[in-house]
């Protein structure tokens, strides 16, 4: 399954750079997909710079510009069956910022 769901993230890294218009959607780089046994779904986390207003328009843009992703998840990779796409927020870079803020912080204290 892993195999899978890096072939789909590569895919989906290119299809988002390079077809997609949109211009809600920002810079977005896609972090991990993680597609059920069946193939039928795939949930795409990506990482957006940007304000939370731009955040959400950029998932948005994502979600309307399902269909173009997903032919082209079909037509490169060729699966049993095509996921449906289902995008989310990856706010693991966010977290560990704000983790890494606390360490320095801690430490800074401690001297």
């Amino acid at each position: 399954m892993r195999r899978v769901d890096e072939a789909v993230r590569e895919v989906l890294g290119d299809a988002v750079t390079q077809d997609l218009k949109d211009p809600r959607v920002g810079f977005v780089t896609v972090t991990e997909v993680r597609t059920s046994p069946d193939l039928r779904q795939a949930r795409v986390f990506v990482s957006v710079l940007g304000t939370p207003d731009e955040k959400t328009a950029t998932l948005e843009g994502l979600a309307s510009a399902h269909g173009i992703l997903q032919a082209r998840i079909a037509r490169e990779l060729r699966l049993k069956r095509t996921p449906t796409l289902e995008f989310a927020l990856d706010d693991t870079a966010e977290k560990a910022a704000k983790l890494e803020a606390l360490i320095e912080h801690v430490t800074e204290d401690d001297n």
